[in-house]
């Protein structure tokens, strides 16, 4: 067993923000949809080897930094909240947390490990409260290995955009760092909304409304979460792809195949009751807005029906579904979030067994010195019981018959890993090296 105090140490902290100063009375209030999304955090690590490292000092990452922040000096606010108890952010230019620390393996041991529970020591585990007015919503960690190598955690409080931005958000430091100049306009803080037409006084499926918790924005969790990842080779999405559809040509995308799989596995594990609802969350491909922060998932319910037994259906059935039979209830959201002012508490990730394609994010586009990432580990705290599955991309030049390598992470009740990972096994979705 791996003795966390001796991984990473050295650490200290310190704060970053924009250069520019931003003038008084600037505020800006989150939607309905963001305001759904205040109880879960992104933790995404980059990892890059020493040739991307060399020569970066902290000295320029924070020089960087102070140009990056002028553009994105919402995210250096502070949480408040207005009379009625909605909360806004107050553009006050407290900055980023900036955390620094040294790690006593190399790189390459590192992630030889593959103990996810670790990865916890990269990227700052800070939720937002109890004092709202000295909790940054924006955390940074740079962790130097000892071959030179470094690691780059971004803690990123979900109120403030969805997984795409959040990867805009940390690529457009890198352009800076790049000496690239950001053709970009800051964000303009929003105003608080108008009030909608009212709707129905049903709350939506794929969110769930929980017992206020005040300032210190945690979800209360009835079961012990664990996290577990692994890779899939394009070789194994191909193989699955026919062992679902056979030769036919008419396929859903290797996401909707694989959370089919996952679907019948967990259904297997959780018995009592059965996930016979389920929510997918994907990147909306008709998003008009050009704001650089915000939340624009698309969340959908796929509802099997009462009758349907998940563990009995066939593969190509469930994957059909989760492709076409999504409802999608952003509306449902919103009005249940406004209806009570933005005051009460919702949470979607874990809500029902969540499936969230990120294969649209761009992690591998942030560059140093030229450098791809050579691996981005990426995790949501603040799921609910249900548990979500996560499936991103592998690394560019792990392609095979048009088919990109994937990896996938699952927050689930810790009572179900086990019998889990059997099922992947059998199913050919998990090898031992994993």
């Amino acid at each position: 067993m791996v003795l966390e105090e001796s991984l990473v140490h050295d650490v200290r902290l310190s704060s970053v923000g924009p250069g520019q100063a931003t003038e008084s009375d600037v505020f800006h209030n989150p939607g309905a949809l963001d305001l759904a999304m205040k109880l879960h955090y992104l933790r995404v690590v980059y990892f890059f080897h020493s040739e991307a490292a060399q020569d970066l000092t902290i000295m320029k990452i924070k020089d960087a930094m102070f140009t990056w922040f002028n553009y994105y000096f919402i995210t250096c606010g502070r949480f408040r909240r207005s009379d009625s108890g909605r909360p806004f952010i107050k553009c006050n230019d407290c900055g980023a947390r900036f955390i620094e620390a040294n790690c006593s393996k190399t790189l390459d041991e590192w992630l030889a490990i593959k103990d996810w529970s670790l990865y916890k020591l990269l990227s700052s585990n800070q939720v937002i409260g109890p004092e709202l007015s000295f909790s940054p919503p924006v955390l940074f960690q740079i962790v130097k290995f000892k071959c030179g190598g470094i690691s780059l955690g971004l803690s990123w409080a979900h109120i403030l955009g969805d997984p795409l931005i959040a990867s805009e958000f940390i690529n457009s430091w890198g352009q800076i760092m790049n000496n690239l100049g950001l053709k970009m306009v800051s964000n303009i803080p929003r105003s608080v909304p108008e009030p909608g037409p009212p709707g129905p006084q049903k709350d939506p499926i794929s969110a769930k409304r929980i017992d206020p918790v005040g300032d210190h924005w945690i979800l209360p969790n009835n079961k012990k979460m664990d996290t577990f990842s692994f890779h899939l080779t394009s070789s194994q999405l191909n193989y699955l792809q026919a062992q679902i559809w056979g030769p036919s040509l008419d396929q859903t995308p290797a996401f909707e195949s694989l959370c089919a799989m996952i679907w019948r596995c967990v259904a297997r594990v959780r018995t009592k009751p059965e996930p016979k609802t389920v929510t997918v969350c994907r990147f909306d491909p008709n998003k008009k807005n050009n704001d650089i922060i915000g939340n624009n998932l698309v969340i959908c319910k796929v509802e099997g029906g009462s009758e349907c037994c998940i563990v009995d259906k066939d593969l190509s059935v469930l994957a059909s579904m989760l492709e076409n039979e999504g409802v999608d209830e952003r509306q449902q959201i919103e009005e249940a979030i406004e209806r009570d002012q933005g005051v009460s508490d919702f949470y979607v990730y874990g809500a029902n067994l969540t499936f969230v394609d990120l294969e649209k994010t761009n992690f591998y586009d942030l560059q140093l010195k030229g450098h791809t990432p050579t691996f981005v580990y990426l995790t949501i705290q603040g799921v609910g019981d249900e548990g979500a599955i996560l499936v991103y991309p592998w690394p560019q030049g792990s392609t095979k018959n048009g088919v990109h390598g994937k990896f996938v992470t699952m927050i689930l009740p810790e009572e179900e890993m086990p019998n889990l990972k059997s099922e992947l096994k059998i199913n050919g979705l998990l090898i031992e090296d994993n």
